[in-house]
């Protein structure tokens, strides 16, 4: 940001990120879609205050999602903590750009599945309650391996969902006033 914030308003904004996750993640939940939108506040706060402050959101946003739903939620913790891990750490080094932005959302969307298939195996055998659980009925069926069959459709979800959440990100903060940018939107404009 363009002003140092407080360590209080910074834990306001991660408070708020965390309840953006949990309600987006339950609403695409609800109405099946097989995109999660639930790593959109770890985003927010990867980009701005960087890989720890965004792991501890998706860190967080797991926990709490698991203390009310179900310890079902709390393997995945790591695919959120992941997400914020890697976005936090591209934005410490790169500009802040449509196309960084494409390319972080890319990057995520391999790591999330990558991580996040062995743990939907072992926890629901590779289903997710999604449309996509159609996808993965028919690649067993037609011989793929239970891994294979159940990362394929979470690799093109995710792909989907941390791109456009990224871009999601992107036009927000572009939206915004100068001074309420992060250092890496900042970083691309001295550097241009």
């Amino acid at each position: 940001m363009n002003r140092e914030i407080s360590g209080t308003t910074k834990l306001m904004m991660c408070g708020l990120a965390i309840a953006v996750n949990i309600v987006l993640g339950i609403v695409m939940a609800a109405a099946k879609f097989p995109v999660y939108l639930d790593t959109i506040g770890t985003i927010f706060i990867a980009v701005y205050f960087g890989p720890w402050y965004g792991a501890a959101v998706g860190g967080a946003t797991n926990f709490l999602t698991a203390l009310l739903y179900g310890m079902s939620d709390m393997p995945f913790m790591l695919v959120n903590i992941a997400v914020g891990l890697v976005i936090g750490l591209l934005f410490c080094k790169v500009k802040f750009t449509f196309l960084n932005v494409v390319i972080a959302g890319i990057i995520a969307g391999i790591v999330a599945p990558v991580i996040g298939t062995p743990i939907g195996i072992a926890v629901y055998g590779g289903l997710t309650g999604t449309i996509s659980d159609v996808a993965v009925i028919w690649l067993k069926q037609s011989g793929a391996s239970i891994f294979t069959a159940s990362f394929l459709p979470k690799l093109a979800n995710n792909l989907v969902d941390k791109t456009g959440s990224c871009l999601l990100i992107f036009l927000l903060v572009k939206a915004m006033p100068g001074a309420l940018k992060p250092k890496c939107w900042m970083r691309k404009r001295a550097e241009a």
